[in-house]
């Protein structure tokens, strides 16, 4: 599932109308931004890992957007964070851009519309995923699999040889670059994507290698870059998205903790630049907040209304606070009734079995457990 709405095909009297322009440049999209943020509410059954795949998402991010939250067992009505709105990297916007620490693939379409955002796992520690460009040189539908000598040595488990099928870590699809030995291809283990699983290709959800499969040609140019801070523009301020380094997302995947990211000067120039002649006005007390949070979606630092030294309000927190505040409402008011519901139950038994049963009913122990309202999810940047 991808993070942005698929577009609809032109009509074919479209096609015949723009014909003359037939040999023009592709249109560039030209936000900083897609998507949008969502909150959820979670049903007993639902795991980070589970609700990441439903929405095209990867473990990693959920775990850093929602560092408070048992990945296991969320638990009923709790509010989750989906980091579905996601700043652009500072790349090409043409073609396929990977943003390693992110862990997200950005497909750029010829039409200038929205690219379409992809959830991936790349190379593990010690086996990084290449950064530079190439292009996509070949595509094949059932591919075949052979590990390699040290592949065989790490995991004596492998078979020589992987034909097309079922336990082939490949997947489906796969599409070969231009970087011999690199691939970005799909996955017999799903739940493995959102998390740095590979030994450098690039993995993607099955149904997500098929639909990227079938929209990109031969030839496409591939862009690889590593940006845990990335800047960019929604309507009128200037927001940062800061996401765990590549060494970072281990220890989130296993703890939730979260390490320590010191700015650097690279990224500070970054961040000045796009502010233009408001640099100034930048709140670096919320980009410092940002940076040590590494939540992986977008905190607003900069308002072009506001001015300098003032703090600058980021609509997501608010939300957050909004539906937090409701929730205290929530919880607080079920357990005046629950109190209340007690009380009448012990004065019901008065009446029917006299005074002694009273003290008998004060002291039964009623437990009943106070969840938050299972809502709809919400979109946030309406």
């Amino acid at each position: 599932m991808m993070k942005t709405t698929r577009f609809l095909p032109l009509l074919a009297t479209a096609f015949i109308a723009f014909a003359p322009l037939a040999n023009a440049a592709p249109a560039t999209f030209d936000k900083d931004y897609v998507g949008k943020m969502e909150v959820y509410r979670a049903s007993y059954e639902d795991t980070l890992v589970h609700l990441a795949r439903k929405h095209g998402l990867g473990f990693v991010e959920m775990r850093a957007a929602n560092p408070t939250l048992d990945p296991w067992i969320p638990g009923e009505g709790a509010r989750v964070v989906l980091p579905t709105q996601s700043l652009l990297p500072d790349a090409p916007r043409s073609g396929v851009v990977i943003n390693l620490p992110e862990m997200k693939l950005y497909l750029f379409q010829k039409s200038g519309g929205a690219p379409l955002v992809y959830s991936i796992s790349p190379g593990r520690e010690g086996l990084n995923t290449p950064i530079g460009s190439t292009t996509i040189i070949s595509k094949k539908e059932g591919p075949s699999w052979t590990p390699t000598p040290r592949m065989l040595k790490e995991d004596p488990t492998l078979k020589p040889f992987y034909p097309p099928g079922p336990d082939n870590p490949m997947g489906t699809h796969a599409l070969y670059l231009g970087w011999d030995q690199y691939r970005i291809h799909g996955t017999n283990k799903p739940y493995a994507i959102g998390r740095r699983a590979s030994s450098g290709c690039i993995r993607m959800y099955p149904e997500a290698i098929r639909d990227i499969y079938s929209r990109v040609p031969v030839g496409t140019k591939v862009t690889v870059v590593d940006q845990p801070v990335k800047v960019g523009w929604i309507e009128n301020k200037m927001y940062v998205e800061v996401s765990p380094t590549q060494e970072q997302s281990l220890r989130i995947e296993q703890t939730g903790e979260l390490m320590s990211y010191e700015i650097t000067a690279a990224d500070m120039k970054r961040i000045t630049a796009k502010a233009g002649t408001l640099a100034d006005n930048i709140d670096w007390e919320a980009v410092r907040k940002a940076v040590r949070e590494h939540r992986g979606y977008p905190v607003a630092v900069l308002d072009r209304k506001g001015g300098k030294g003032q703090h600058v309000k980021d609509e997501t927190e608010e939300q957050l606070k909004q539906v937090d505040a409701e929730d205290k409402v929530f919880i607080e008011k079920k357990k005046v009734q629950l109190k209340e519901q007690n009380a009448k139950r012990v004065a019901k038994k008065s009446e029917v079995y006299g005074m002694g049963a009273t003290k008998t009913a004060i002291n039964e122990v009623t437990v009943e457990t106070v969840t938050t309202p299972n809502r709809p999810k919400k979109n946030f940047n309406q």
